[in-house]
């Protein structure tokens, strides 16, 4: 099932624009330090937690044990990811943390640079790419740093992880998604064993049931393996299958944090996750959804487990995460007032009727401050969620939508005066303009996206939920951010007090154009195709708006003194284009058409023009931003009294990043020896 609930922020989208708000602050007068490293093509970042001090003493104690059973996950994901990536890790923190040389020569430095890129990439392929890291450091170096290691910290696989290391061609990418290749074969990422594409979808074909009006997650946590038998099977994970000795560990900080729920039905909601953890059954995982979407009375909330199917090629299985969160009052009231909507914003649509849902059940929307984040949400994390994925759940039950403000508070404040607009927006007037909207509009965008693109419109009766198949993950993100742009327009907005001026959507407007037609190439190296399913959908929208408003010139690229802009002149012609797209996006996605959405992602999402590639990188490599930005930790710390009872949790935000990362492979290792 291709999953659908996040917005990845990029740093060619909104949060690397300088923009303001009301009451801001720069970093510099809010005294926080937000930068804790630069490297490579990576800065990483503090967020603060404003209001966790506010908190009763027991929702402290919720968030401190569900924090646990969060960061306790961590190894899981390094496995799914790549199954060298654990023991790779541990060689290459032994051989760090040991060193005893200069540590300011050349070869320590670069192998510095490798660990930290593969610590931030939870493996060693980029989190974004998918390609594989070339290390700056040579074989011998490693090896001779490898020899001074104790023997009982020695890699028994030597020779395989130096090979896994430093041949380019062996398992070089995580997920493949170039049409035409066996995307399993082709991709290093460890949900297959001894499989082939075809048969995994062979397989999946054998045993789903097509009447089932309540189908399962199919393939969401396990792994398909060939026996030696020849006979393919399911790896479940669950105690005493695959991964127990982490998913034991989770169970018991749930157990614990259960102690301080809520109310009753956080409690059952927490109960019931942890019998899916039990049983590793997907009925029981469902029976979860259906109670955490209808919780929406707590103030504390999380998510936790196999979620985001990025990264499988075929957009089946779930990679580990979680994130512990507690609700903005003050800023909720404006997804508040979004969900409460959501009816009219369904019936006006501009998609065929057909599609449309007649009664929109169960839709909430928060605006969230993130306490922790863990697994495939950590160190780079989304902005904003929306789940249950199952779309008969959604349609029965509704869904659940956040927007996680205190990280995209964090982004624009570590944003501010890089010199990003004076570079790439194309006048005084329009860099006015976003200065003025954007960040409330992005957020507004986010929120749309969330709580209302993702649970709009429905699939025709029969229609398989993975009839997209691998371009499901794309085509699914651009309908939600379609969805978000067509309504950002409307006077709707207006009526309803969440925006104040008709002209605050073209902020929105120009940052999407200028990010999907040129400077989200700063993050594809040269001669490459555009993999991730995000940039596609970005890319997809505004390469499809660009080409059908040719003829009526709706948008420009023009050039100046050599450099390339882009003029919107006509706002509302295109948004009349994202309403046009939006129709046929969901028709594909109604109908199954899997040809036709095959189609639109191959013309217009993949291939990258190689001279405005270079453009771009040549202009963004001058501003001396970090193309990708991903976050440290808070640390939480139980208090206790004379009698061991905790009596307050407190939160510093002192760590580093590679202090962070070491401490939890030290305190938080569970599939590793």
């Amino acid at each position: 099932m291709s999953f659908i609930n996040r917005i990845i922020p990029a740093a060619a989208m909104a949060l690397v624009f300088t923009t303001s708000c009301n009451n801001a602050t720069t970093p510099e007068e809010s005294g926080f330090d937000y930068t804790v490293d630069r490297f490579a093509d990576i800065e990483v970042l503090r967020y603060q937690v404003p209001g966790f001090e506010q908190l009763s003493l027991d929702q402290k104690k919720l968030i401190y044990h569900l924090t646990e059973a969060a960061i306790t996950g961590r190894d899981i994901l390094w496995d799914q990811n790549c199954r060298y990536n654990l023991p790779i890790r541990q060689m290459l923190e032994a051989v760090y943390t040991s060193y005893d040389g200069d540590r300011d020569d050349s070869q320590f430095k670069a192998f510095e640079k490798y660990l930290k890129q593969v610590e931030f990439a939870n493996g060693i392929h980029h989190h974004y790419s998918m390609d594989k890291f070339t290390p700056e450091f040579t074989q011998e170096f490693l090896a001779a740093e490898v020899d001074k290691l104790p023997a009982d910290v020695q890699p028994s696989d030597r020779e395989m992880l130096f090979k896994v290391i430093f041949d380019p061609s062996f398992m070089a990418k995580r997920v493949n998604q170039a049409e035409g290749a066996d995307l399993v074969a082709t991709s290093a990422c460890n949900f297959y064993e001894g499989v082939t594409q075809q048969e995994v979808e062979d397989y999946y074909a054998a045993v789903k049931d097509t009447t089932d009006l309540t189908p399962i997650s199919y393939g969401l946590n396990s792994r398909l393996v060939k026996g030696a038998d020849g006979k393919i099977a399911e790896d479940t994970y669950k105690i005493g299958g695959r991964y127990s000795a982490a998913i034991e560990k989770i169970v018991g900080h749930l157990n614990e944090a259960a102690k301080y729920a809520e109310n009753e039905t956080q409690r059952k909601t927490i109960d019931k996750l942890i019998e899916y953890y039990t049983t590793g059954d997907l009925k029981t995982f469902d029976e979860y959804s259906i109670n955490w979407v209808g919780d929406t009375a707590s103030q504390v909330d999380f998510i936790n487990g196999f979620i985001e199917s990025y990264g499988d090629p075929l957009g089946m299985r779930g990679s580990w995460e979680s994130i512990v969160n507690f609700k903005n009052q003050e800023a909720s009231h404006r997804t508040e007032v979004i969900s409460d909507n959501a009816q009219w914003f369904e019936n006006n649509s501009p998609i065929d009727p057909r599609f449309r849902k007649p009664e929109v059940k169960g839709v909430s929307a928060k605006v969230i401050t993130a306490a922790i984040l863990a697994g495939d949400a950590y160190p780079a994390t989304p902005i904003g969620i929306n789940l249950p994925n199952a779309n008969w759940i959604r349609a029965a039950h509704g869904s659940k939508s956040v927007t996680i403000e205190n990280i995209t508070d964090a982004y624009d404040k570590a944003a501010h005066g890089n010199g990003f607009n004076e570079e790439f927006v194309i006048d005084q007037p329009t860099r006015e303009l976003m200065d003025k909207y954007l960040f409330i509009t992005d957020n507004l965008h986010t929120d749309l996206h969330e709580c209302l693109g993702h649970g709009s419109g429905q699939l025709l009766p029969g229609v398989d939920p993975d009839a997209l198949k691998a371009h499901g993950s794309t085509l699914e993100e651009a309908r939600a951010d379609l969805f978000a742009l067509y309504y950002l327009a409307d006077p709707k907005l207006i009526e309803l007090g969440l925006l104040d001026s008709s002209d605050a959507y073209k902020a929105e407007y120009y940052k999407y154009m200028l990010n999907g037609l040129m400077t989200q190439l700063m993050r594809i190296e040269p001669g490459k195709d555009v993999e991730e399913a995000h940039m596609r959908n970005r890319k997809l929208i505004a390469e499809w708006a660009f080409e059908h408003g040719k003829d009526a010139n709706v948008v420009e690229m023009i050039t100046r003194d050599g450099k390339t802009f882009i003029q919107i002149n006509d706002y509302e012609a295109l948004r009349g284009l994202f309403g046009q797209l939006l129709s046929e996006i969901q028709r594909i996605k109604s109908e199954g058409d899997y040809t036709a959405g095959r189609d639109l992602v191959e013309k217009y999402a993949v291939k990258v023009d190689p001279q405005l590639h270079k453009e771009v990188l040549d202009r963004y490599a001058a501003l001396d931003i970090a193309p990708y930005k991903g976050f440290v930790n808070p640390v939480y710390t139980p208090v206790t009294g004379s009698d061991g009872e905790i009596t307050d949790i407190t939160v510093s935000y002192s760590e580093d990043y590679l202090p962070q990362v070491l401490r939890y492979s030290k305190e938080y290792s569970t599939l590793v020896k």
